[in-house]
């Protein structure tokens, strides 16, 4: 008797526990429908009698929607790499990112944006401003669909190509292949290649630099103490620039050359300040790798929260473009060129990354930070690095890139870089043989025959190389077919 009752309470264990598993799966999906159905309530009453209240509820919908999906994949591009460094645990990291987003978004989010993204579509090619309305709801449907699959899938897609995709889909269904800007298409199909490999580039090369003047010399303290400052200030350097020129812009008027200069300007306060601090903070360790992670952690927590300022404030306008292009159209009955920015519909941007990120980001931001290639806050900090030097050279140079693609093709030319390091270094080995007893731990040790060891999964670098090169037409084709269902329907 007792065995059959244990076997049966057992099975009831199994059964809540099931159940429980499948709560928690449902809780978050749930969350983001309740979020969804409470910014199109506060809307509709914000928007009472206005012309056009209907439409611009519905698409205040599916502005949170894509707006989650932002904050859901994209973010993870900026705290991806802290996270999978250790410089910063989960918790931590999407709380910096949350707050940060949120505040690059409404401070420096813009109050103008075009009506169609990237001058992709002539708007006078479109019939009517219902077609835009559809045109445009079709390319933000089509987008968050595009991004909420490829977060299921694991991979880090960029929104703008979604939603650049997804307005050039429903262009050609609207109005025909001759109504889409090709040569911008193939700008942006170029930034297919440019993007990931500048950002490997970059980031293989400031490795590169850390490993031969700092990890693999016999006295690293020392040599930290002569280079981590000039390192720290160049990024700071880099990412005032970078903030200047992606964040700022929406605020002052400011051109490449001052943006430059207010760098150069933090490049130099930096390294007077850092040399003091990181002398102190460098007394009294041990001279082994471990102690050169703690000296480049808190500046990696610093770039994450930079990064995701930046990323708000640039990437907000992939949900609330498409939306606020709508909200005008809808009120005035006329496409117009430009048009402001409601404080509501920046506020749905803001809180829609934000909630997205908490919600659903940590699947990409372990992907990204730690199942692509093993990182450490050294590795890491080349990453952001690279992320917003490469930003800053492409615009110099006109190039067209994606953050995205930047800063995950940075983590895969971290990892090949370190592939090709531990198997070519001769810098490597004479370290290790003349210090037998304190090697470079970091990375596999093959005495004096290395083998070529795979640093990088390739199974994840295939599926999301796949997923980069088919986002645009396959946000493009979910949007024609959309919009074509819209129009029969209407």
């Amino acid at each position: 008797m007792k065995p059959t009752l244990d076997k049966d309470l057992s099975k009831v264990g199994q059964i809540e526990q099931a159940s429980h598993s499948v709560s928690r799966s449902l809780l978050m999906p749930g969350l983001a429908l309740v979020f969804i159905a409470v910014c199109a309530l506060v809307v509709s009453t914000i928007i009472q009698d206005t012309p056009g209240a209907l439409v611009i509820v519905v698409a205040a919908a599916i502005g949170a929607y894509m707006a989650l999906n932002i904050g859901a994949n994209d973010v993870a591009n900026n705290v991806g790499p802290a996270v999978g460094s250790k410089a910063l645990s989960m918790m931590g990291a999407l709380a910096i990112a949350a707050i940060c987003e949120s505040a690059g978004a409404l401070i420096a989010g813009g109050d103008v944006v075009g009506t169609v993204s990237k001058g992709i579509i002539d708007p006078a090619g479109l019939a009517d401003a219902n077609t835009f309305i559809l045109l445009m709801m079709s390319a933000l449907i089509a987008a968050a669909l595009w991004i909420n699959i490829a977060t299921v899938f694991g991979a880090p897609v960029s929104t703008t190509h979604s939603i650049v995709g997804g307005v050039a889909g429903a262009g050609i269904a609207a109005a025909g292949i001759a109504a889409v800007n090709w040569p911008t298409m193939g700008q942006i199909a170029a930034s297919w290649v440019i993007s990931p490999l500048l950002g490997g580039i970059v980031a293989a090369c400031f490795l590169a630099f850390i490993k031969t003047a700092i990890i693999y010399q016999d006295d690293k303290i020392a040599a930290a103490r002569r280079w981590v400052p000039l390192l720290v200030a160049v990024m700071a350097g880099a990412f005032s620039t970078y903030l200047a020129t992606k964040g700022l812009k929406h605020l002052i008027e400011i051109n490449l050359v001052r943006a430059s200069l207010i760098g150069i300007g933090m490049t130099v306060l930096t390294w007077l300040i850092a040399r003091p601090l990181i002398k102190r903070q460098s007394i009294g360790m041990e001279n082994r790798n471990k102690s050169l992670r703690e000296l480049f952690k808190l500046p990696l927590i610093f770039s994450a929260a930079l990064l995701s300022f930046a990323h708000g404030a640039n990437d907000v306008a992939n949900a609330i473009g498409p939306l606020a292009a709508i909200v005008s159209t809808a009120q005035s009955g006329a496409v117009a060129a430009e048009v402001g920015i409601p404080l509501w519909v920046m506020a749905i941007g803001a809180l829609g990354i934000s909630f997205g990120l908490i919600m659903f980001g940590p699947k990409l931001i372990r992907m990204v930070g730690d199942q692509i290639t093993k990182l450490n806050p050294m590795r890491a900090f080349c990453v952001a690095l690279s992320a917003a030097i490469t930003v800053i050279v492409a615009s110099a140079l006109g190039l067209p890139v994606s953050s995205t693609h930047i800063a995950v093709g940075a983590v895969f030319g971290v990892g090949f870089f370190r592939e090709w390091y531990t198997a070519n270094s001769t810098r490597r080995r004479e370290y290790i043989a003349r210090n037998p007893r304190n090697p470079d731990r970091d990375e596999p040790v093959n005495g004096d025959q290395p083998r070529y060891r795979r640093l990088v999964r390739r199974h994840h670098f295939m599926t999301i190389i796949a997923a980069w090169v088919i986002t645009v037409p396959a946000a493009g084709g979910l949007s024609a077919a959309i919009f074509l269902v819209f129009e029969m329907l209407g």
